[in-house]
Parts: structure tokens; C-alpha cells; sequence
């Protein structure tokens, strides 16, 4: 089996916690983020719910000690706060002292920015700041200016799966040779054009998502920030460094079936774990766990179930859950945060549940576990789909 590379540090900051020791004890104690919108001035605030983080941009700055003339968005911020945990968490002190890169995941980017100043922008160009942090690329370098990082820095955009990419280029890289530790993971915070635009789509629902629920109306949207450190198994026998987890195997798949809905067939998906496991040596049967994509749209639940029972064929499909009731659809940094519930789970021998599941999907017999389950877990599999049709899945194992 290929073993992978080391995950030696996390960090997190979601609507279920602003650390990962607060966001397990969520999970266990089913404590959910998604409620009504506090940090955000729309029309659409008392008709849907988010999983919002509960702090304003104001407490962002004070935590990160920014100037006040500073040009972070809202999603740099929580990045730089989720990365710097994770670095930390690894136990770096010194950055720059190996070969050390940053991939940051993001499709929001700076869109809190453009929409507070853009306009004002064209009469008073000295705005032109806030502007520039609109791309999804100034976010990763902010993120790798807060670290301190000289090393290779990129973005990766691929929607809801561009997370789960992130962390596989970063284990690339290292079993390529290329580097010897990567920060990988994502952000993303709410902004109106992302309300706007998934209210346009008519994939929001109007209460609590359900994953896998024959009721299911579709998603809440959330905002988060996690990114974990890759070192090199050389680097942590070098620094005898603790080991959290392991990324195992990795595969992205793209179904080209639609500009936002998945294959009815779950091609995409299918192929993505297929791809997985022949990366990891692994089979369908060693899997403990699976962290489901899990979204509680009609076309996602739908599309991910029939390649689970694909994948698995006449095996039984191991325990799996969605969990997105816990904090909303966090876009692309959802497989981020559900990269550090896995690693969670392998740890403490946890399946989350699924929450507010009631009814089996009437397409086919797939039940999620809905409650708090304790068992020996020695891989999880995470699946992250994006619109386009990119697909994602990752393989963590014990270490």
C-alpha cells in the first residue's frame, strides 16, 4: 500500500468552533452552527439559514493585530487564523526552514470587498485596495504573509471540491520530491453574491438541510477556514515529529455532465474514488468511514448514493454520514474542514451523525447513521464534489 504522506498539524475555524478541539466537541455533542444570518446586511436574512461564523470583521482584525488601513477580506482573515492554528499545531517554529509551500483553496475570495466599495470605488480610486482582494489569489498570499512563507505559493479554484485538490496537489508535491511540507486547505466566507447567486439556483433551503433524506430541499451555506500541514515521512523521522493521520489516496474525476449538477449516474464521483483507491492500494473494504459530499440537494444526494453503491457493488456500504447539518456548505473549504473531522474520527474511533435524517431516499436503501457511533476506524474516505463537474476524493488513514 502506498503510504501516503504525514499530517502533522490542523487548524480550523467554522460556525461549530474557532479551533479544532472546540469543532470535535461539537460534533460529538451535536452542536450546530447553521441559524439565522447576523454578520450580513440582506433581504434574505430571515428566510434562510447559514453556518456563519459569529464573529464581525472587526474581531478578525483585532485577533490577527492587522492596521486598521489594512486590505484583508473576510476570508483571508479566517484563512490566516485557520493556518497559522494548523503551523502551530505542527509544531513549526521556523517557516522557511525546509522546502515549505502554501495551496490555498477559495472560490469567494475577496467578494466581501468588492461589494462594500465597488461602486464607491469609481469615484474614489484610492479604494482601488479593496478592490485588487478580489481575487482569489491575494487571499493565499495574504495567508503566506501572516506565516511568513517565502516557499511556492498557488490558489486552487474548483468549486466545492477545490479543498480536497489542494490537499491532493500537497501530497504530489511531496511524494514527488518537489517539497518537503506543504500548508493545504481552504477558504471561504459568506458574501451576498454567494446567497444571491445559490438563492438563484434555487438549491437553499428554507429550514435545517437534510443529507440523504427522501424531504431533502437542498443546503445551507456556511463559512469556513481550515488548512492542515503535509510533511514528508523523511522530514517527521528527521524531526521526530507526531504523526496525526496519513493521506493515504486521492483521485479527481470530472463527469463534464452539467455547469452545476452532478451526473444522475454519479459518474463523476465514482470515478474520482475509483481513482482513489488505486492511489491508496486500498479496497472498497478496508473503508471504516465515509465523510460524504452529503450537500441535501435533490441532485447531490441523488448523484453521490448511486456511485457509492457503485464502488462498493455487492459489499455492504460502510457507515457514512454528512457533516454539513453541523455547519453549512462551506464552498471551498468544505473538504478542508471535513479533512480535519476525518482525521478526528480515525483519532477518537468516531462516526459523526447525520443530523435531521428521517426518511430513506426512495431511489434506493441507503441509511446514513444518524447517531454518535464508536468504533475502530483505520480509514476514511471523503468525498467533495464541485460544480462543473469536478470531483474529489480523499483517503486519510491511521498512522
Amino acid at each position: 500500500m502506498t503510504r501516503g504522506v504525514a499530517i502533522t498539524g490542523m487548524g480550523i475555524i467554522s460556525s461549530i468552533g474557532n479551533s479544532v478541539e472546540e469543532s470535535y466537541i461539537s460534533l460529538i455533542e451535536n452542536k450546530i452552527g447553521v441559524s439565522e444570518i447576523q454578520n450580513i446586511s440582506t433581504i434574505h436574512a430571515n428566510v434562510i439559514k447559514v453556518g456563519e461564523i459569529k464573529k464581525t470583521n472587526e474581531e478578525l482584525i483585532e485577533e490577527l493585530h492587522l492596521d486598521e488601513t489594512n486590505n484583508f477580506s473576510r476570508t483571508a482573515m479566517i484563512g490566516a487564523l485557520a493556518a497559522k492554528q494548523a503551523v502551530k499545531n505542527a509544531g513549526i517554529t521556523s517557516i522557511n526552514e525546509f522546502r515549505t509551500g502554501l495551496i490555498s483553496a477559495t472560490s469567494v475570495g475577496g467578494m466581501d470587498m468588492t461589494e462594500k466599495h465597488y461602486y464607491d470605488y469609481f469615484e474614489h480610486p484610492e479604494l482601488v485596495k479593496y478592490i485588487t482582494c478580489h481575487d482569489g489569489g491575494d487571499v493565499a498570499d495574504k495567508i503566506a504573509e501572516e506565516l511568513g512563507l517565502k516557499g511556492m505559493v498557488t490558489t486552487i479554484s474548483t468549486a466545492c471540491s477545490s479543498a480536497a485538490n489542494s490537499i491532493m496537489l500537497g501530497a504530489r508535491l511531496i511524494k514527488s520530491g518537489k517539497l518537503d511540507r506543504v500548508i493545504v486547505g481552504g477558504t471561504d466566507a459568506l458574501a451576498k453574491f454567494t446567497i444571491n447567486g445559490f438563492k438563484t439556483l434555487m438549491i437553499l433551503s428554507d429550514n435545517y438541510n437534510k443529507p440523504f433524506d427522501n424531504t431533502r430541499k437542498g443546503l445551507n451555506l456556511g463559512e469556513a477556514a481550515a488548512f492542515l500541514v503535509l510533511e514528508s515521512d523523511e522530514l517527521v523521522a528527521k524531526q521526530n515529529k507526531k504523526v496525526l493521520a496519513r493521506v493515504s489516496g486521492y483521485g479527481n474525476a470530472n463527469d463534464a455532465y452539467h455547469q452545476t449538477a452532478s451526473s444522475e449516474n454519479g459518474d463523476g464521483a465514482y470515478l474520482a474514488m475509483k481513482k482513489a483507491f488505486e492511489v491508496s492500494g486500498l479496497k472498497p473494504s478496508d473503508i471504516d468511514y465515509i465523510n460524504v459530499h452529503g450537500t441535501a440537494t435533490p441532485n447531490n444526494d441523488l448523484s453521490e448514493g448511486r456511485a457509492l453503491l457503485r464502488i462498493f457493488q455487492d459489499e455492504k456500504v460502510p457507515d457514512f454520514s454528512s457533516t454539513k447539518p453541523f455547519t453549512g456548505h462551506t464552498l471551498a473549504a468544505a473538504a478542508a474542514i471535513e479533512a480535519v473531522f476525518s482525521v478526528l474520527a480515525i483519532q477518537n474511533g468516531v462516526v459523526y451523525p447525520n443530523l435531521n435524517f428521517e426518511q430513506p431516499m426512495e431511489e434506493f436503501d441507503l441509511q446514513p447513521q444518524t447517531s454518535l457511533k464508536n468504533k475502530t476506524i483505520e480509514h476514511v474516505l471523503s468525498n467533495s464534489f464541485g460544480f462543473g463537474g469536478n470531483c474529489s476524493t480523499l483517503i486519510f488513514s491511521k498512522s
